[in-house]
C-alpha cells in the first residue's frame, strides 16, 4: 500500500498557536499523537510519500522520530525540513529525498511537489471513460488564504472550455490536491482516500472563497 501526506511539522510549536491552531497541548501532545495515528494506520512493508515540511526539529531529533514512524519512507522536500542540512543529518530511513517527482499509482501518474503547480505536466490526459489520468498531489499551503487562490484557480480553470485535439469541446482538468495532515486528521492516506477526502470537502462546503 502507498499512502501519502503533507505538512506534519513535528516539533514546530508554531503550528498549535497563530499558524494552524492545531490544538495540542505542546509539541509534545502533538509529536504523540501524529505518530500514533501514522503507525495505527501504516504497516511495516507499506510506502509512505512525505510532501514535505516533515520536521522542524535537529537531525537527531528527526532522525529519532523517524525511527519511530513505520513504513518504507520517501521524502519530497519541504522549505521547513531544515533537519536536512544538519551536520548530523542521517537519511537512511529514505528511500529518496527529492524535490519533485512523477511516478505512477493504479495507472494514474500522480505528480508530486511540496509547492502547487498550478500547470502540472500531463494535467489533460484522461482515459477513455473521461476519467482523470493525473493527480497533483502538494502541500506547503496549509489550510490558507493561499490555498483558497489554488481553489479559486482551479474552479476558473475547470469552468474554462477548450477545444481539444480529436475536435471535441471539454472543460479544462485540475486534478490538484492538497494532502494537508489536518485534512486527513493527521493519517496518510492512499490516493483514492485523498480524492475521497478532497471530494467530501467539496461537497461540504468548505472549498471555494471563504472556504475554511
Amino acid at each position: 500500500m502507498r499512502y501519502y501526506i503533507a505538512d506534519l511539522h513535528f516539533f514546530h510549536g508554531a503550528m498549535n498557536g497563530s499558524m494552524d491552531c492545531r490544538g495540542f497541548q505542546d509539541v509534545d501532545e502533538m509529536n504523540r499523537v501524529m505518530s500514533e495515528r501514522w503507525n495505527r494506520k501504516v504497516r511495516d512493508n507499506d510506502e509512505v510519500v512525505i510532501i514535505g515540511d516533515l520536521s522542524w526539529g535537529s537531525a537527531k531529533q528527526t532522525r529519532e522520530l523517524l525511527d519511530r514512524l513505520r513504513g518504507r519512507l520517501y521524502l519530497i522536500q519541504g522549505n521547513h525540513d531544515r533537519f536536512l542540512t544538519g551536520k548530523e543529518t542521517d537519511l537512511g530511513r529514505f528511500q529518496w529525498v527529492k524535490p519533485y517527482e512523477e511516478l505512477y499509482d493504479n495507472r494514474r501518474k500522480v505528480i508530486l511537489c511540496h509547492y502547487p503547480i498550478l500547470f502540472y505536466n500531463g494535467q489533460y490526459r484522461l482515459d477513455r471513460e473521461g476519467n482523470p489520468r493525473t493527480y497533483m498531489l502538494y502541500g506547503h499551503v496549509h489550510d490558507t488564504k493561499d490555498q483558497r487562490l489554488v481553489e479559486r484557480f482551479q474552479e476558473i480553470t475547470r469552468n474554462t472550455v477548450i477545444t481539444d485535439v480529436a475536435g471535441d469541446r471539454r472543460p479544462i482538468p485540475s486534478n490538484m490536491i492538497n494532502c494537508f495532515c489536518m485534512y486527513s486528521d493527521y493519517e496518510p492516506l492512499t490516493l483514492d482516500q485523498w480524492i475521497e477526502c478532497d471530494r467530501k470537502r467539496r461537497e461540504a462546503g468548505k472549498i471555494g472563497p471563504g472556504g475554511g
